[in-house]
């Protein structure tokens, strides 16, 4: 069974920054890509940026310049990196990735981790 477990969620005033944690943990083989999603209030759940198991990223065009997504294949864990953080950053933030365990790959999700982010 894999799990991912996210952290670093919480309140912060508008310019301000927070770093969020992904830890996989299971019988984990490889990661494949990993990302982040957002869910704002009233809002779709959006891609807000991933980054391959060599290192590519992708950004959302509403993140470009202020998030930076990376992270740490020894410590099966990913990091986001926001600043400059707006009030149009408010959601729940939710860990993606595709994992290959021993029973072979699927896609997984995180419990979610809340931002506010308040003017």
């Amino acid at each position: 069974q894999v799990q991912l477990v996210e952290s670093g969620g919480g309140s912060v005033q508008a310019g301000g920054s927070l770093r969020l944690s992904c830890t996989a943990s299971g019988s984990i083989l490889r990661i494949n890509l990993m990302a982040w999603y957002r869910q704002g209030p009233g809002k779709q759940r959006e891609l807000v940026a991933y980054i391959t198991s060599g290192g590519s990223t992708h950004y959302a065009d509403s993140v470009k310049g202020r998030f930076t997504i990376s992270r740490d294949n020894a410590k099966n864990t990913m990091y986001l990196q926001m600043n400059s953080l707006q009030s149009e950053d408010t959601a729940v933030y939710y860990c993606n990735a595709y994992v290959v365990a021993g029973g072979g790959g699927d896609d997984y999700w995180g419990q979610g981790t809340k931002v506010t982010v308040s003017s």
